[in-house]
């Protein structure tokens, strides 16, 4: 390949690259896909010999290698420098294109990476790819083996390339993560439905086995007491007396099953204190609480309340402990609730994902849930013979 204008013979072959590149980045909105093939028509038109494509990350500090021209696609995804690293992250922080001809290892800007083959190459030229709107969008390199004059109409081009490949790639940005979101809302749409039919049938299984139960009991008591009013009233009275206990029991499990869905003690106390009125109805159990008592949205609370219910439960029923911890603190926007334990412990890889209600497991699948839909995470600290400690760290969003 001998030197010259990127081998542009005149302002025509200008034209039909800039409409290749169009039509390439028409081609469709995945932003690897697109990167790839703008690399590949780079080089076919240009008459350059390889080409990198680094778009800008997420967090606006690193570029990534998201397109590249054979051998290298092979290396995409894999190479990552930051802002202001190599020649790639120069022009990202400066915004400004960089001409090498040659001897590019005496550059201090020059950074070798060994999965680029850099020795192969002796010239290259590195632009900014901008939006119209100024948004840093990633950075776009090309590179000749042989020694090439660039000159200031060959890095405008790749300038106007970049251009127009800037909306395309921010486009393409822009419509995946909208495709996350959509995912993301998809899945909590999920745990919503699995956490809203665990309600009810933990409600309907209440309903059930026992405020049924009872009225079927209600019901036999009354219609003995019926039968017996105009022969033995004393037994009658009994009868009664018996029916109207039962009636007391299912109003309080009607209630209790009311309380299941919002607790009214969080309406009447607040969380902190009904994390200690948790721990005073444990009372096989010395629970130490110590909670922060600033005020959290409610269904924060509930999420929180219940996650801590559920945990003490199973110290009960499961950790044959004596001593329990309840810690609520908020820091950074962040809000932890620690339940620990110096109970027997167990081996958390041992339970199983997914468990029924009433199963007599450890619930931890429902906590799990919980944490997930408050866009939390829940840990477990656990091994046989040395306590546990749940820990759920949820981010706290205030209304503004």
């Amino acid at each position: 390949m001998t030197e010259g204008r990127l081998g542009l013979a005149d302002a025509e072959h200008e034209v039909g690259l800039l409409m290749r590149i169009i039509e390439t980045i028409s081609a469709g909105l995945d932003l690897d896909a697109v990167a790839q093939r703008v690399a590949v028509v780079i080089t076919e038109m240009t008459a350059t010999d390889v080409c990198f494509v680094h778009l800008i990350d997420d967090s606006g500090r690193h570029l990534e290698l998201r397109g590249a021209t054979p051998p290298f696609e092979r290396v995409v995804r894999r190479i990552e420098l930051s802002v202001g690293e190599g020649v790639a992250g120069w022009v990202a922080a400066h915004r400004e294109p960089v001409v090498i001809v040659q001897d590019k290892f005496a550059d201090p800007r020059y950074k070798y990476i060994p999965e680029l083959r850099g020795e192969d190459f002796t010239s290259l030229v590195s632009v900014p790819i901008i939006t119209r709107l100024g948004a840093l969008v990633g950075v776009l390199n090309v590179h000749t083996r042989l020694r090439r004059e660039f000159t200031e109409a060959d890095v405008q081009l790749l300038r106007s390339i970049a251009g127009l490949i800037a909306g395309a790639m921010d486009n393409a940005r822009l419509h995946r993560r909208l495709a996350e979101r959509e995912e993301a809302l998809e899945r909590f749409t999920e745990r919503m439905v699995r956490m809203q039919e665990l309600d009810r049938r933990r409600l309907a299984g209440e309903i059930h086995d026992g405020i049924g139960q009872r009225i079927v009991s209600l019901s036999f008591y009354l219609s003995a007491a019926a039968d017996l009013v105009g022969t033995n009233a004393t037994l009658a009275g009994e009868q009664i007396d018996k029916a109207q206990q039962l009636a007391a029991a299912a109003l309080d499990e009607v209630s209790a099953a009311m309380t299941g869905l919002r607790p009214s003690v969080l309406d009447d106390l607040g969380l902190a204190a009904s994390l200690e009125s948790l721990a005073h109805a444990s009372p096989e159990l010395d629970v130490d609480v110590q909670v922060c008592t600033e005020a959290l949205p409610e269904h924060l609370e509930t999420a929180l309340y219940r996650i801590a219910q559920e945990s003490l439960q199973n110290v009960v029923k499961h950790a044959s402990a004596q001593n329990v911890e309840i810690r609520l603190k908020v820091s950074s926007g962040t809000v932890l609730l620690e339940v620990s334990d110096d109970g027997v412990g167990f081996d958390p890889a041992s339970v199983p994902e997914s468990e029924s209600p009433g199963s007599g497991g450890y619930g931890l699948s429902g906590m799990l849930q919980r944490a997930e839909l408050l866009g939390g995470r829940l840990e477990v600290d656990s091994a046989p013979g040395r306590g546990s400690t749940l820990r759920v760290r949820v981010p706290l969003r205030l209304k503004r």
